[in-house]
């Protein structure tokens, strides 16, 4: 009873006000009538009280988010589904589910009343304009008397995680160069002519048969390793984000790191869907492979949550590149580099690796003067040509520009000599 009365709404405290009014003027007054008043005011909402904290109403509910994944600026829809499992004809009910500031306001919903055993369903629509996880709940039922003089909340437990993942755009069909550089596991053409001592092997990773575990390499070495023979010859891409929080600029939707986690995520699925057998690499410690079972679910979460890192460093993120590294194709999104950094990248040029760099220059996303942004153009031009001379292919990218008019630049066959050439002669004319 004490939490009901708790539970009184402005319209219930006004009646109580009302009739401690009319008491004290019927005191003052002598007036017998304006006490009757009295007690009908204060009556009223001690009997809703009652009636609200004796309600004992048996609800299941069940949510359900449609797509439980949505893309940026895509709207989802929610599903609220209740049922009275007790004999009791329930009253109006009010219903509030709780939802993150990133997904607007929270939603208000009223519910009929609803039979013994009787379900029903009102469902609402969220957007989200950020990427990331949120926790949609718990839903919240709020009981009222017929004159709403009292309201009480009922909670429920349960939470539902939306999932918005970056903005995917299509790509065109293109053949990629070095596609069939990646062998999956192995070449079994050259391990079928040497013996079990020359069996090409790898570390152990979750989910080997461990009946592939070289022992001699094992012993050798000192970690579990395993054969590569008798895997079928694969495409295997491995896309590296460079989460570096120094070499992005630009804020929210339109900065320059959310254009390099929407093009991993387009490039992924659109490889997927290719037949490649897809890797995701972050700075931030995400190294995560695609499986048959999952599809590419598991790496868009990765992208939905993965965040520019202070501490992140380039040749933590090379290093664990090679650590688990295939001959196959490596596709890049980058930041401004260094001299020094761009030597590094220079390493994942071996064992017949393919590597193309979607070089974004993160200084268009600011506004810059013309001096400032001519600097940053030298030192973006110089890095990139770094990185040609090591073997990388490189495709520029600057503030406005659309993956699907970039991506058969990807594609060329060449390290691209025009404009390694173009990059040569503004670097050495920019020289004294």
């Amino acid at each position: 009873m004490r939490e009901a009365l708790r539970g009184l709404t402005t319209r219930g405290r006004c009646f109580v006000a009302a009739a401690l009014a009319s008491a004290l003027a019927s005191l003052i007054l002598g007036e017998k009538d304006l006490l009757r008043v009295a007690v009908l005011l204060g009556v009223l909402p001690l009997l809703a009280a009652g009636y609200v904290g004796r309600t004992r109403y048996k609800l299941a509910c069940t949510r359900t988010l449609d797509p439980p994944q949505a893309q940026v600026g895509a709207t989802a829809r929610v599903v609220l589904r209740l049922q009275n499992l007790s004999r009791l004809l329930t009253g109006t009910l009010l219903l509030e589910d709780r939802l993150p500031y990133a997904l607007g306001t929270r939603p208000r919903l009223v519910l009929e009343r609803l039979g013994a055993h009787q379900a029903s369903s009102v469902a609402y629509s969220v957007r989200a304009d950020v990427r990331g996880r949120y926790e949609v709940g718990p839903l919240v039922v709020r009981l009222t008397d017929p004159f709403g003089l009292c309201e009480l909340a009922r909670s429920f437990a349960t939470v539902d995680r939306l999932t918005v993942i970056p903005q995917i755009v299509g790509l065109p069909m293109v053949r990629l160069a070095g596609e069939y550089a990646g062998t999956g596991e192995n070449r079994a053409r050259a391990v079928a002519v040497h013996g079990d001592d020359d069996a090409a092997t790898r570390e152990y990773r979750h989910g080997d048969d461990l009946r592939r575990v070289h022992w001699r390499s094992t012993a050798r070495v000192g970690e579990l390793m395993v054969r590569r023979e008798e895997q079928p010859w694969e495409s295997r891409v491995t896309i590296v984000l460079d989460t570096r929080a120094g070499a992005h600029r630009g804020e929210g939707p339109t900065a320059s790191f959310e254009w390099a986690v929407s093009a991993a995520a387009s490039i992924a699925l659109h490889l997927r869907q290719s037949g490649y057998k897809l890797r995701l690499v972050t700075g931030a410690g995400v190294d995560v492979e695609v499986s048959e079972v999952d599809g590419a679910a598991a790496l868009l979460t990765h992208l939905a949550e993965v965040k520019l890192s202070a501490d992140s460093d380039l040749a933590t993120l090379v290093e664990r590149v090679r650590r688990r590294s295939d001959a196959g194709l490596v596709i890049g999104l980058f930041g401004p580099l260094s001299a020094a950094e761009s030597e590094l990248l220079a390493g994942l040029r071996g064992n017949g690796t393919t590597c193309v760099a979607l070089f974004l220059d993160s200084t268009t996303w600011l506004s810059q003067s013309a001096a400032d942004r001519a600097a940053s153009a030298d030192r973006h031009s110089a890095a990139a040509l770094s990185l040609l001379r090591s073997g990388w292919r490189v495709v520029p990218v600057t503030h406005g520009a659309r993956l699907p008019t970039l991506w058969p630049q990807v594609a060329r066959g060449t390290e691209g000599f025009a404009y390694r050439a173009a990059m040569a002669e503004t670097v050495s004319g920019g020289r004294p």
